[in-house]
Formats: structure tokens, sequence, C-alpha cells
């Protein structure tokens, strides 16, 4: 392009572009009456997740199976949708206790797209083709778009499905252009944005529940929890070796210096403790009835109940 050459423009078709006639004076109002609509319309947003939840369960499912086969899950998004990506994915290794690599985040313009924005990079296809040169036949592949149609995203998930991997795309946008480039789409229909075009706001809302819904439901069905306990998370800090044994003693109902002995015992495993506590068994049997429950708490208890 010479310098003359003045830069690509395209109109945009989506919900997400639309003006809110809702908030057409959103501008002209009291402080309190501006918040009040913006919360108006977070509000909407739960109700369009709800309609994606079946679309989601198949995606959730084929997820389990990949992960326990050996596959990987990675998310690609630009912009807002990157950074929602990257936030969930980050989340789940603290949280969940998942190794680093399983569940990956790709945003467009790199890792320093996520403090500096770098819009550019979401107009390039090959950008996000390059990105998922790494993904195989054994991966799943998300892209979330708010518009549907961001070229980095339909390049990653052109180069997803050309891999053998099975693919969704999270928009905001039900006639998404980039729907027939996903095995299963989850287009959440929250409408105009209160700010028009501003895909921070309820679209980011809607990707950030799906992402949320899709990553939790996979860990509570690989055995990450116990009843709605985090039986799995990385006690990195003070605050987080105070919950595993507010764990141990909410699960089992002994008390904390009993928990704390387990614990210990456990070499400081939290599910041997569990399984320890609650099936009266030695730290290296629990070990060995988690290990043949392929992690399962409620698997391993059953299964040494019935020695």
């Amino acid at each position: 392009m010479s310098p003359l050459t003045p830069p690509t423009a395209e109109r945009v078709a989506a919900p997400t572009e639309e003006r809110n006639p809702a908030t057409a004076d959103i501008d002209a109002v009291p402080t309190v009456e501006v918040l009040r609509l913006l919360n108006a319309e977070d509000a909407r947003v739960p109700a369009a997740v709800a309609a994606v939840l079946p679309a989601l369960a198949e995606v959730v499912d084929e997820t389990v199976r990949r992960l326990r086969a050996g596959g990987r899950v990675h998310y690609f998004g630009a912009g807002t949708s990157g950074r929602v990506a990257v936030m969930d994915a980050a989340e789940l290794i603290p949280t969940f206790g998942l190794p680093p690599g399983v569940v990956v985040a790709h945003i467009a313009g790199g890792i320093q797209a996520l403090t500096i924005p770098v819009e550019g990079a979401e107009d390039s296809a090959e950008g996000g083709a390059a990105d998922a040169a790494e993904v195989t036949a054994a991966d799943v592949v998300v892209g979330l778009t708010a518009s549907g149609r961001a070229p980095y995203v339909g390049g990653a998930l052109r180069a997803a499905r050309a891999a053998g991997a099975f693919t969704a795309l999270v928009s905001a946008n039900p006639d998404a252009a980039l729907a027939s480039e996903a095995d299963v789409h989850l287009g959440a229909d929250t409408g105009p944005e209160a700010i028009a075009g501003s895909t921070r706001l309820k679209a980011a809302t809607a990707q950030k529940l799906i992402l949320n819904g899709l990553s939790t439901a996979t860990m509570i069905a690989l055995g990450h929890t116990y009843s709605n306990l985090m039986v799995d998370l990385a006690p990195t800090n003070t605050k987080l070796r105070g919950r595993v044994l507010t764990i141990l003693t909410e699960a089992t109902g002994l008390p904390e210096q009993t928990c704390a002995t387990a614990l210990t015992a456990a070499d400081g495993e939290l599910k041997t403790a569990l399984v320890s506590l609650l099936g009266a068994l030695a730290p290296t049997d629990a070990r060995r009835a988690l290990a043949a429950a392929g992690g399962q708490v409620r698997a391993a208890l059953a299964a040494s109940a019935r020695t």
C-alpha cells in the first residue's frame, strides 16, 4: 500500500454494531441513570447465554473426551475476546491444578496485546492460521469473536479444521459469518451494545460466562472437584493454604488439626488426604485408589468401599 492509498474500511453487519434505542440519551442523563441503563442491558446477558447451553454441553462433552485422550484446548480471540480467553486459561492452573499448556489462549498480536491494543492484528487470517500451527487432530479449538467475523479467528478455525481438530465458535451474532467454519456455533444473542460497537460490554460478558461454563464443567467432569469444592487447587499463597484446610474440614466434618495431620501424612496432597480421611485409608492406599479412578474422588471412595 502506498502512502497515498487509504486503508481499507469494512462495514460490519452484526447486532453488536447496531445502535441501541434504549440508550440513545445515555449522555444526557444523571450518572445513576447511566448506570441503570448499563445494568439493564447487562441483565439481558444470562438469558442469551442460557439459549446456547445445549450447544455448550456438546462442546463440553467433546472437550472432556479429547482431554482424557491426551488432547489440548486452544482459545483464539482478538482484542477483548482474546483477553477474556487469556484470563480463563490462566485461571484454570491455580484453581484446578491444571498443568500449564493443557488449555492455551492465543490472542491476535501476541502477549503484548493484553495491555497495549494491537487492533490491526484482528484483520490477519494468516496470523490466526500461523498461531494455530501447533493444533493437532487430538485438540479442541474455540474461536471467540463478538461480531462473528474476525479474520484472525477465521484463519485459526480453518487451520484447526484442516488439522482435524474439533472446533467451536463463540460469538454475539446468531448469524455469524464464521459459523460455517466451526463444528458448533455458540451465538449468544446479546443484541446491540449500550454504546454501539463497544463489545467489551454485553458481548464480552457473554463470552466470559460461556468460557466459565465450558472450562468449569470440563474440570468437574475430569474430577478436579469433589461436590462443589476445589480439590486440585494449587496452594501457592497463604490464603490458598488456608483454603485447603477449609476444604478438608468442610468435606469431612473433622477438626482442623485432624485434617492438618492427614494433609501432612499425604505429603500435602489435598485429594489424597481427603480420600484417606473419608475412606479410612492409609495415604498410599488413597493415592492408589485415586490413580485407579482417574482422579475422581467419589469413584475412588466407591471402589475402596467395595474392597
